[in-house]
């Protein structure tokens, strides 16, 4: 427990910022999963829009600080290399 008012006020940001940061990352994975799953279905269409709203998402993330720019870039790599064979 906090001991002075500054401690338990950071305590709160902290559990605050801490459900808003895991909720943008669950939100990153579920995607990912999700443009994954459409590839692996053959469905150029769909993969192609999952993942267009995958990229947007994980820009948002890196943009917000809640995931490395570097981790954004070879998920979106890997990605479109693999969208690419479904063509």
């Amino acid at each position: 427990m906090a001991n002075t008012k500054s401690a338990a006020k950071r305590a709160r940001q902290t559990l605050r910022r801490t459900a808003i940061n895991k909720r943008s990352l669950t939100a990153v994975k579920n995607q990912l999963k999700g443009v994954r799953d459409a590839i692996k279905g053959g469905g150029k269409d769909t993969a192609k829009t999952a993942a267009a709203k995958f990229f947007s998402t994980v820009d948002k993330a890196v943009k917000a600080g809640r995931l490395h720019r570097n981790v954004a870039a070879r998920h979106k790599s890997r990605l479109s290399t693999a969208l690419a064979k479904l063509a």
